[in-house]
């Protein structure tokens, strides 16, 4: 056959395999606002950058009729392509075909991709549209998931993994993303859930819709098992290269470095905490008031807001930030931001990014719901993930230090690199009210004046640790600083730790409280 012939028969294969599950299946994805695989993977990547590999696997199942049934790349595209100019694998399943649903083939298009992603160490994007385990194919379907969760967990602190849930994620399937770093989701597109309303109209008589079930706002605002949310498809594929931006192709190297930029000059730092320290602030206007260009990239903004996460920029180079939020519930420390800083440090470390903490905070939150919900256990994720990291840490205390939160934000006990304090810094035990009450509770009851004397001890108990000085006289603060004076100290501190070497005990692996 001349070349030109087999030219021509080649292109018609792949118009065929283009058209995935037909036309009319593709009208119906788009009646819904879904855009197609092809079209997200093309809409999320450089243009003309996406290379697709094994575009004519077919399945191989032959029972309950599935032998004479045509399913073009078996429901799911793979390929390698880059973002900005950065190598990343990816995949996408296609609902047009099958539902999505997951076979044998199927399976192995993915862990192809993924095997490819981490032999050549650069990030792995999965965008997730599926019915889930293909009912035709039995354990087939079961294997193919156990096999795509043990390359998650071997890829795990090697390569980002990011995922896209642009569809349903239903059953086995929902765990590859909670494997994953990232986790995007779209209001009114997006699903997870172990069991469908269905079942559970079936098994526990209740009513209940998908969204309110594994919707996009559930998962980002009451379960965080997603770490971005957008109101659109394209909303959500800017996130995702802005995301690619920060973070390292591999856990070898550093995330690209920018041109340095300065904070913007609008943002004063000494303006935006308050002096009296009951008063709440946004602590994203001091993270913007230090990075460059005055650009922070939050992460998992909707879930466990008393805790703050995300990335910026310090002379150009990527750094963690975590920062008590004053706004809600003063900042404290609970199940579910202990959960929520810990899971982050740890990927920062995992990939080289520096941290820096900002501290404001009255301690833990106290309460039966709280202790009945496993505080205990979850805050100490966060002292174990802090103790854990080789990356550079630097706290920056600028208000309340109390108590056990003191010691979980990135204190020196726990091997912080530096620690600076405002002179507005606090670092007590606990507040002075509650140390007065407790201290001279027999003076304060046997006084003439109960309330003019607990007021004297207020005042006195402040006077002695409402500073920061005591703890710097001890060496636990490095330098009291003026606010202003933040981003230079920061910045130096990156500077000198760019070598850190840390020696840890010969061990298989710690044993953190999961």
């Amino acid at each position: 056959m001349p070349l030109k012939k087999k030219i021509l028969e080649l292109k018609k294969k792949k118009e065929e395999v283009f058209q995935g599950g037909g036309e009319k299946a593709i009208a119906k994805q788009k009646a819904i606002g879904k855009l197609t695989a092809r079209e997200r993977i093309i809409a999320l990547l450089d243009e003309d950058s996406f290379h697709e590999y094994d575009l004519f696997v077919e399945h191989e199942a032959r029972d309950f009729g599935m032998e004479s049934k045509v399913l073009h790349g078996d429901g799911v595209i793979i390929g390698t392509g880059t973002i900005y100019g950065a190598p990343v694998a990816i995949f996408a399943q296609d609902f047009t075909v099958a539902g999505g649903s997951l076979g044998l083939m199927h399976a192995r298009k993915i862990t192809k991709i993924m095997d490819h992603a981490m032999k050549m160490r650069i990030p792995l994007i999965g965008i997730n549209d599926s019915g889930g385990a293909r009912i035709q194919e039995g354990v087939n379907s079961l294997a193919g998931y156990g096999e795509i969760f043990y390359r998650n967990t071997m890829a795990s602190g090697v390569i980002p993994q990011i995922s896209v849930i642009l569809g349903p994620c239903a059953g086995g399937a929902v765990y590859s993303p909670a494997l994953t770093d990232f986790v995007f989701v779209v209001d009114n597109i997006s699903n997870m859930f172990i069991t469908g309303p269905d079942v559970i109209k079936t098994v526990l008589g209740e009513e209940i819709s998908k969204e309110d079930l594994g919707g996009a706002r559930v998962h980002s605002e009451v379960t965080g098992n997603a770490h971005f949310y957008a109101k659109s498809e394209e909303e959500c594929f800017e996130q995702i290269k802005k995301l690619i931006t920060y973070i390292p192709w591999n856990n070898s190297r550093k995330a690209r470095r920018f041109e340095p930029k300065l904070p913007s000059k609008t943002i004063k730092i000494e303006d935006i905490v308050p002096d009296d320290p009951s008063k709440p602030y946004d602590v994203r206007d001091v993270i913007c008031a230090l990075v460059d260009d005055s650009e922070f990239f939050e992460v998992q903004e909707h879930w466990a807001a008393n805790i703050v996460i995300g990335f910026g920029r310090l002379n150009g180079e990527t750094i963690g930030f975590i920062a008590n939020q004053p706004l809600v519930l003063a900042g404290v420390l609970d199940c579910d931001s202990s959960d929520k800083a810990a899971r982050f440090i740890r990927y920062c470390d995992a990939f080289n990014i520096p941290i820096v903490t900002l501290e404001d905070l009255p301690g833990y939150l106290p309460g039966v719901d709280q202790e009945h919900a496993g505080v205990i256990r979850h805050g100490a994720k966060l002292l174990y993930a802090y103790s854990e990291a080789t990356v550079p840490k630097i706290t920056v205390i600028m208000r309340k230090a109390y108590g056990g939160g003191y010691i979980a934000m990135n204190s020196r006990h726990l091997r912080a690199d530096f620690v600076f304090a405002w002179p507005t810094a606090e670092i007590a035990v606990m507040g002075p009210e509650g140390a007065a009450n407790i201290i001279f509770r027999k003076e304060i009851m046997a006084a003439e004046d109960p309330d003019k004397l607990r007021q004297e001890k207020v005042q006195e108990y402040k006077d002695k640790f409402a500073n920061p000085y005591v703890a710097a006289a001890k060496g636990y603060v490095d330098s009291v600083i003026e606010p202003s004076e933040t981003r230079k100290f920061l910045l130096h501190a990156i500077e000198v730790s760019v070598n850190k070497e840390v020696d840890r005990p010969q061990r298989k692996h710690g044993v953190p409280p999961f």
